[in-house]
């Protein structure tokens, strides 16, 4: 039986509405790391550096989605909780339909940009060739890659999150065994990793979309709408710490690989795919649970049941705690094995990577916070509030960290950075958490 945003949340009542939400993320981040291992282990280092310096902009452009996403996700939640499903439902249309129209419009302009700004943060040579090769297939697809971010979603909104899970792990497979097919059979490099992924982001972007099209028990569905402003600006507001954040992280990672290139050439770009993709999979707990909570928190602040947000409140942080403690713990003693994954032909880049990654992997301690409180502004509508605990966790503290700390550490300064900057982060979440809890009752 599905569990309605309505209800009443035990512990685990909360546990199991969310955790179709965190294995989605983790298998999001498993499968999305699946062109890393198959190109660096069968392609070569210099096109697994490609890969991971290209990824980070084609980010930045799918950030729309995560916007729409999180903050249409809120604004539709809180509608439903006002018992208005009408509009819920055109709010809902009109995000889908601007998402690809947008997408489209955003696929066309990086097309043309792509080279020339790869240029300027120093991509040349072989790099640059597969770079462009890993790139521009990826970059005709921005529209579905935007759809299948936004859909992640929206089906925990609407009360599917097992179906969506379900979507998610298929397109993973799917995307698996493409890679195998394309890279290790066929050769085609980097650019059978770009078909495999592709094809794997159109099962998760096109099946959710024939979902919400047909009739369905869901209490969304795609109608015939029409041009929203005012929902458009809130939905935009209430996801921009999603949106602000995910160009954050995707500038923070091209000034790591900035730096790395100066300090310690390719390799150092390498190691630190590693260990970004690695990051990827412990830190998607902490984001699984925010996407999958974060709508009942909605749902219940548009129904002003404030017993029910204290409580709420209380269990996320507790369950956030628990799992920064077993994460870190289990990042330490599985680094050298995670590295082995990717890197296992190169014993001084082994060592390299994982020396990294046990020294990344403290910030862990510290990283959930910061994820929740801000995610759980956005559930608040409160996209401001939300903006500055992301902004400042990432575009300050860890781009600043990142161009500061080398100067005196060399490369330990490089990994050692993300803590520094979720130690001052935790400290601005804690006072906005603060400040904000009259306002808002969760205290």
């Amino acid at each position: 039986m599905e569990i309605k945003l309505s209800e009443h949340f035990t512990f685990a009542k909360l546990l199991r509405f969310t955790a179709p939400s965190i294995l989605m993320m983790i298998f999001t981040s498993i499968y999305s790391i699946v062109d890393g291992v198959f190109v660096s282990n069968y392609v070569g280092a210099t096109p697994f550096a490609a890969v991971n310096i290209v990824f980070p902009f084609l980010m930045i452009l799918a950030a729309v989605g995560f916007m729409f996403s999180t903050g249409g996700s809120a604004l539709i939640a809180k509608t439903l909780g006002e018992k208005n499903r009408f509009m819920a439902n055109q709010i809902f249309s009109m995000l889908v339909y601007a998402s690809v129209i947008f997408g489209v419009v955003v696929s066309v302009i990086a097309l043309v940009a792509l080279e020339p700004v790869l240029a300027v943060f120093g991509v040349e040579g072989e790099l640059m060739v597969q770079s462009l090769l890993y790139g521009r297939i990826l970059l005709l697809f921005i529209p579905v890659f935007m759809l299948q971010f936004m859909f992640q979603g929206f089906m925990i909104t609407a009360e599917r999150p097992k179906l969506g899970m379900f979507i998610t792990i298929s397109a993973g497979l799917v995307n698996m065994a493409l890679d195998a097919l394309f890279i290790v059979y066929f050769e085609w490099g980097v650019v059978g990793a770009a078909w495999a992924t592709v094809i794997g982001e159109i099962i998760g972007g096109v099946i959710p979309l024939l979902y919400f099209a047909c009739p369905n028990t869901s209490p969304l569905r795609l109608v015939k709408t029409k041009f929203y402003g005012k929902a458009l600006f809130k939905s935009c507001t209430n996801g921009l710490s999603e949106f602000l954040g995910q160009i954050s992280v995707s500038i923070v990672n091209i000034l790591y690989n900035y730096q790395l290139l100066r300090i310690n050439g390719e390799n150092g770009v390498v190691a630190f795919g590693v260990i970004s993709y690695v990051n990827f999979i412990f830190l998607s707990v902490f984001i699984g649970y925010s996407i999958g909570s974060n709508p009942i928190v909605s749902y219940h602040f548009g129904a002003k049941d404030w017993r029910e947000l204290q409580s709420l409140f209380k269990k996320n942080v507790i369950f956030i705690g628990v799992s920064a403690v077993v994460l870190t713990l289990l990042a330490e003693l599985s680094a050298r094995l995670l590295a082995r994954i990717f890197v296992g032909f190169d014993e001084n880049l082994l060592n390299m990577t994982t020396y990294g990654f046990r020294i990344y992997a403290i910030s862990f301690l510290l990283a959930g916070f910061n994820i929740y409180a801000s995610a759980f502004f956005t559930a608040l509508n409160n996209g401001i509030v939300s903006a500055v605990i992301s902004v400042t966790r990432t575009l300050v503290c860890e781009c600043g960290c990142v161009m500061i700390l080398p100067i005196f550490f060399g490369l330990n300064g490089i990994w050692s950075s993300i803590i520094v900057a979720e130690v001052i982060a935790l400290s601005v979440s804690v006072t906005l958490i603060l400040k904000y809890r009259n306002r808002y009752k969760y205290l």
